[in-house]
C-alpha cells in the first residue's frame, strides 16, 4: 500500500469476516488460554441494600472483560444451580445438588474448572465493596480450593461499580493467564471529528473497548501513523502541518495530555513515518534528505540523526522487533511494496513477504515472534486484508480477515497482552472504522461509528 508520504494522498480501509485463508492455512497463531481453556462458572453477583442498583452495570462489565479476554471458557448460566454461594462462608462440603458444593459446579452439566463468586455491599463510611473470590471446582477441600479472595472498594456509583468490576477481571486474567491485562491500555487513532479544515485530523484516544473516546490533540493539521513510545508516554506521527501543506513532518506529544514536545525534523521534503526503539530513547523514520527517501534513526527529540539505508523503492516504515533491536522491518516498492527485514546498521536486507501482491503495515507481536501485516494476496490490488507470519518461519501466513469488493482491512497494530489486534476497516467505499479481533481472525468488534477513523495504534496507560 502505498503511504501518503509517498503519494500525497491518504488510502481508505476494509471490512472483513474473520476467517482463515482458504482451508488449509500455513500455521496458526497459538492465542494464549486456547487448547483447555479453564472453564469459569461466573455467578450473577447480587448487592446488598444501596449496592444492588449497580449490580447490573457490575455484571455485565465483569463477564464481557472476561470474555473478550479470550482466556476462558464461560459456562452457560442456564447450567446453573438454582442456588449458589455469595461468601465463602457459603460453602459446603456436601450438597446434593443444591448448589453449594464446588462438586455441584464441577460436574455435568456445569462442567466448570472454577467458581466466580461474591457480592457488593455499601460500607458506613460510603463505599461500594465488593467481596470477590474464585475457588477451584475440582479441589474437595473447600480451603486447599481457593485461589484468591479480595475486596475492592471504590465510588458508591455505576461507574465505581464499573471500575470495581474491571479490577476483579484483571485479577482473575493475570491469576490464569500472566499476561497483561487489557484494562490498563489504550487506543489511540486519527479522527477527523471536530477536526479543522475538510482534511484536518486530529489524535483521539479510547478505552481498549471503545469506550470514553475523546480529542487528545489540537494541532490543526493532517495526522498519519502514530506511535506510542514502550513506556506509553509519548506519541510520535506524521503531519502534514496545516491542512494543504505538501510537506509531511515528524510531531510528538504526551499520550496523556496532547501537549507536544520539540523534534527537529532534517531539512527534507519528506520526515515521516516514525518508530521508537525499544529502549524509548530513539526514533527510526523516513526521510528525503538524501533526495530520495530512505531509513534514518535519531535521539528522541529528532537530533544526532543518521542514515541507515542506500537502497531504492522509496524505504518507509520503519519497525524495530520488541525483543530484538537489531531485527528491523520496512516496506519499499515503487509498483509492488514489500515487506523487508535488516539489521540496525542497515545491512542484511531481505525481503520477508514472497513479493505477490502489495504488503505494507508491518507490526510486531508483544514477544517479537510474529508480524501483523496488510496484504493484496489473492485480491486485485488495493484490496487488502490482514495477515500475520511467524518470522521464525518465512513465508508461512496465516489469514485474519476476508474483504471481497470494496472491503479493505489495514494497519493492524498488537495489544500489550500479545492476543488482540487493532486495525481500521472500510466497507463499501464508507468511512474507516476501527475495529479490534483476537490475533486468530475471531472475536471481531467494531468499536468506532462516528467520522472517518484511521491508523490505530494500542498502547499501555
Amino acid at each position: 500500500m502505498k503511504k501518503p508520504i509517498i503519494i500525497g494522498a491518504f488510502l481508505t480501509v476494509v471490512t472483513a469476516v474473520a476467517v482463515l485463508f482458504g482451508q488449509n492455512p500455513d500455521f496458526t497463531v497459538n492465542i494464549v488460554g486456547t487448547g483447555g481453556k479453564p472453564a469459569l462458572a461466573v455467578i450473577e453477583f447480587r448487592g446488598a441494600g444501596a449496592a444492588q442498583q449497580y449490580m447490573a452495570a457490575f455484571n455485565a462489565t465483569l463477564n464481557a472483560d472476561l470474555q473478550d479476554s479470550a482466556l476462558f471458557d464461560l459456562r452457560p448460566k442456564s447450567f446453573f444451580p438454582k442456588s449458589n454461594p455469595q461468601a465463602a462462608t457459603d460453602l459446603r462440603p456436601e450438597d446434593a445438588g443444591a448448589g453449594y458444593a464446588l462438586q455441584d459446579w464441577a460436574g455435568a452439566p456445569v462442567n466448570a474448572s472454577h467458581l466466580v463468586f461474591g457480592y457488593a455491599a455499601v460500607t458506613n463510611n460510603g463505599l461500594f465493596v465488593l467481596n470477590g473470590n474464585v475457588y477451584d471446582t475440582r479441589v474437595k477441600d473447600i480451603q486447599s480450593a481457593k485461589m484468591f479472595a479480595q475486596n475492592y472498594p471504590d465510588a458508591v456509583t455505576e461507574a465505581g461499580a464499573i471500575k470495581v468490576a474491571h479490577a476483579f477481571a484483571a485479577d482473575i486474567i493475570q491469576k490464569f493467564g500472566g499476561t497483561t491485562s487489557l484494562l490498563n491500555s489504550r487506543i489511540y487513532f486519527t479522527s477527523n471529528r471536530e477536526a479543522t479544515g475538510q482534511y484536518g485530523t486530529e489524535i483521539w484516544v479510547m478505552d481498549w473497548d471503545g469506550k470514553n473516546q475523546k480529542r487528545l490533540t489540537s494541532l490543526k493539521g493532517q495526522i498519519a501513523d502514530p506511535t506510542i513510545s514502550p513506556d506509553g508516554s509519548r506519541l510520535a506521527f506524521t503531519i502534514w502541518p496545516g491542512t494543504s501543506s505538501p510537506q509531511p513532518r515528524i510531531g510528538m506529544v504526551s499520550s496523556d495530555t496532547g501537549r507536544s514536545y520539540p523534534f527537529y525534523n532534517q531539512e527534507a521534503s519528506i520526515n515521516a513515518t516514525p518508530t521508537f526503539t525499544p529502549d524509548g530513547t530513539h526514533i527510526l523514520y523516513s526521510s528525503s534528505a538524501s533526495n530520495e527517501p530512505q531509513i534514518y534513526s535519531a535521539e528522541i527529540n529528532g537530533r544526532n540523526f543518521n542514515r541507515l539505508t542506500s537502497t531504492k523503492g522509496n524505504p518507509t516504515e520503519p519497525k524495530v522487533n520488541p525483543k530484538n533491536p537489531d531485527s528491523l522491518l520496512f516496506v519499499q516498492g515503487f509498483q509492488n511494496e514489500q515487506i523487508y527485514r535488516m539489521n540496525a546498521e542497515g545491512a542484511g536486507i531481505e525481503r520477508l513477504t514472497n513479493g505477490e501482491g502489495e504488503a505494507s503495515n508491518p507490526a510486531w507481536s508483544p514477544d517479537g515472534k510474529f508480524v501483523a501485516f496488510a496484504w493484496t494476496r489473492g485480491y486485485q490490488s488495493g484490496k487488502f486484508n490482514i495477515f500475520v507470519i511467524d518470522i521464525g518461519a518465512p513465508q508461512k501466513y496465516q489469514q485474519l480477515t476476508h474483504g471481497e469488493g470494496y472491503e479493505r482491512n489495514e494497519n493492524p497494530t498488537w495489544a500489550p497482552d500479545g492476543i488482540h489486534i487493532v486495525f481500521m476497516r472500510t466497507v463499501n467505499r464508507g468511512s474507516p472504522q476501527i475495529y479490534t479481533m483476537l490475533a486468530n481472525g475471531t472475536q471481531v468488534k467494531q468499536l468506532t461509528t462516528q467520522g472517518s477513523n484511521k491508523y490505530p495504534v494500542w498502547g499501555v496507560k
